[in-house]
């Protein structure tokens, strides 16, 4: 069984920058992390292959320095890598992404199943998942919170919904997005890191996979960003000490005066 990871590496910091031009998120001079969820993604991966046997192969797009987020990821145990790297990549939104990562995907075909985290921390659309597996032609699940079995031409898994869950069988070979819940990622291994820092990978720009350019980076993307903003925070607040009594005689005044009580 042949199993494929998208993963991404994103910035690990809170205090996200905006190119005030480009309308980008600044990622030169930020370190870079899997983003979270896709660690769950290669987690899962990696058990699938214990339990049926097979091979796993991650791929991200993104500038060269997500090679590490690769290598990482071979750490941990997965077989290969391979890293989508192109300057005509660059400004991709989620519709110019998820076609180049399906255009990258169809050169390793035979595959069953794809893996990818439920959203990226710097997005937070949960959309390329989807749009990879209808560029593709296979069918998808969302918030995978478990793997029952892959057999017989199907994988059957539990997906969780708002307020339950809910059993889904898909035909082969198809995608899912994963949640937290679905596993706990392991700790790479002194070997695993031994073995990744040695490796080789690929990079494959925009000559080495299918598709056509136009689809590509910016100019494929039809998604615009007209304004960005960091939200103001006027909350009002102050600190109050004393005895217990005080602090209680204190808060009923406030709450009066407000209208609460």
């Amino acid at each position: 069984m042949n199993i494929i990871v998208c993963i991404k590496q994103v910035p690990e910091t809170t205090e996200v920058k905006i190119d005030p031009v480009t309308k980008r998120i600044v990622r030169e001079g930020v370190k870079g992390i899997i983003n979270p969820y896709d660690s769950y993604a290669l987690e899962e991966a990696i058990r699938l292959k214990e339990r049926f046997g097979g091979q796993t192969t991650v791929i991200s797009m993104g500038p060269p320095q997500a090679e590490s987020a690769l290598r990482e990821a071979l750490a941990m145990g997965i077989d290969r890598a391979i890293l989508l790297s192109d300057r005509l990549f660059a400004g991709s939104d989620t519709l110019a992404t998820s076609y180049i990562l399906a255009s990258a995907i169809r050169k390793l075909v035979p595959f069953e199943i794809i893996i990818c985290g439920r959203e990226t921390l710097d997005g937070s659309t949960g959309q390329v998942g989807p749009e990879i597996a209808f560029h593709l032609g296979i069918p998808y699940a969302t918030f995978v919170s478990g793997i029952n079995q892959v057999a017989d031409g199907q994988l059957e898994c539990v997906r969780l919904m708002e307020d339950h869950y809910e059993t889904l069988a898909l035909p082969l070979p198809s995608l899912i997005t994963v949640v937290k819940e679905i596993n706990e990622p392991r700790l790479p291994s002194l070997r695993g890191l031994l073995r990744a820092k040695k490796a080789e990978i690929p990079v494959w720009g925009a000559s080495n996979i299918s598709g056509k350019i136009e689809f590509f980076g910016q100019e494929g993307s039809p998604t615009r960003v007209v304004e960005c903003w960091h939200p103001e925070i006027k909350a009002e607040g102050k600190v109050v000490k004393g005895e217990p009594e005080q602090l209680a005689q204190i808060l009923y005044e406030t709450l009066k005066e407000k209208g609460l009580v």
